[in-house]
């Protein structure tokens, strides 16, 4: 039976995304997993890391934010490959990776400048790692499929750690439909990539409302509004102390009904939290706001 993805544009907010709706979900997947232990080890365990990707003007501004970035993927160990979990890669009723051997770059947003719309982000995928992750990931079917590419919650941001876009980087999609507890384990499963040299790297923000986001305010370390400031300080506070379990229950944490009115930006992060090991403590890269109430904070674990 021919697997299949379709696509279509529907609305979160004032904000596009682009939502996959795979097909198919019970088609024999055993023929494209390979295992991870017959493919060799990687000479070192890569760490994982989230990134609080914020507009996709980032991509062409210079400020402390992306300044950061660069400076961060020179201090990171070069990956054999990225996996990106992005915020705008949604599906419904199953997971999906791509296996292209050049994924595209989408330019996934609208209303900005021509500049940005220009670019290109010409990495090259890893088919054969794509397909590794689906025999890893247990949770549920993970459907191989080259309908996707590098959307802006990854190349916004990979253009700034790896500007020479020589890594492999290939995308695992969100399955929306599921509760955070599934992306968590989700996540505690791509582990074993790590293993294999692969860079885990989830693309959202903790605090995403763009119904809520004060434009025009200048970047700073702190929220405009008081109920962004309380759930960002409130992830902080349980990352310290690797609450695993209060984050996953993020719904109870304090300014969560606003921080996170829609949790596709937040579930990256869980993706991110579950490859790390219980032991690995979060060393915060960088952490501020912009546009008033997005919070750009960037994680590492290991």
């Amino acid at each position: 039976m021919p697997l299949t993805t379709t696509l279509a544009t529907t609305e979160l907010g004032r904000r596009g995304f682009l939502m996959g709706t795979a097909v198919g979900a019970t088609a024999v997947l055993a023929s494209l997993a390979c295992s991870v232990q017959a493919a060799g080890a990687a000479t070192r365990r890569m760490p994982v890391i989230f990134i609080g990707h914020g507009s996709p003007m980032n991509a062409i501004t210079d400020n402390a934010f992306t300044r950061r970035l660069a400076a961060w993927g020179k201090e990171l160990p070069r990956p054999s490959a990225i996996l990106s979990v992005s915020a705008h890669w949604l599906s419904r009723g199953a997971t999906g990776v791509g296996i292209q051997e050049r994924p595209k770059t989408i330019h996934d947003f609208g209303g900005f400048p021509q500049a940005l719309f220009d670019i290109e982000y010409p990495a090259p995928g890893h088919p054969t790692l794509a397909r590794e992750t689906v025999g890893v990931v247990k949770q549920a079917p993970v459907i191989a499929t080259d309908q996707w590419g590098l959307d802006h919650g990854t190349w916004t941001v990979l253009k700034h750690l790896y500007p020479k876009a020589d890594i492999p980087v290939f995308q695992l999609s969100i399955d929306y439909d599921k509760p955070a507890a599934f992306h968590y384990a989700v996540g505690r499963d791509l582990a074993a990539l790590r293993d294999r040299g692969v860079l885990v790297m989830g693309s959202g923000n903790v605090v995403h409302n763009l119904r809520a986001t004060d434009r025009g305010t200048p970047d700073g370390p702190s929220a405009s509004r008081p109920w962004a400031q309380s759930f960002d300080d409130a992830v902080k506070s349980a990352l310290a102390g690797r609450d695993d379990r209060a984050l996953v229950d993020y719904a109870k944490l304090e300014g969560a009904s606003i921080a996170v009115a829609t949790p596709d930006h937040y579930f990256p992060f869980l993706y991110a939290l579950g490859a790390a090991g219980s032991s690995e403590r979060a060393k915060t890269v960088y952490e501020g706001f912009q546009s008033g109430t997005l919070s750009m904070r960037c994680l590492q674990f290991g």
